[in-house]
């Protein structure tokens, strides 16, 4: 089961809660551990979007390349 952040506008106490899918799609918000509120809403989390460069800092190329890429672009 996943974790999942929650946070509480009655108290302003942010936590996490193991919720499975089930729960999730049924729309249940768990109660604040610190105040018992249910005045609870999910938080979300922003992922980290990496790219790759070249040797000179720009944007690398759009291809991909690999032993089995029949491709000489990582001379």
């Amino acid at each position: 089961m996943p974790f999942y952040d929650y946070h509480c506008d009655h108290c302003e106490t942010t936590f996490e809660v193991r919720q499975s899918f089930q729960e999730k799609e049924q729309g249940l918000r768990p109660d604040c551990p610190h105040c018992l509120s249910s005045d609870t809403r999910q938080l979300i989390s922003v992922g980290m979007i990496m790219r790759a460069t070249d040797r000179f800092g720009g944007q690398g190329s759009q291809t991909a390349c690999g032993p089995n890429s029949g491709q000489e672009c990582c001379g």
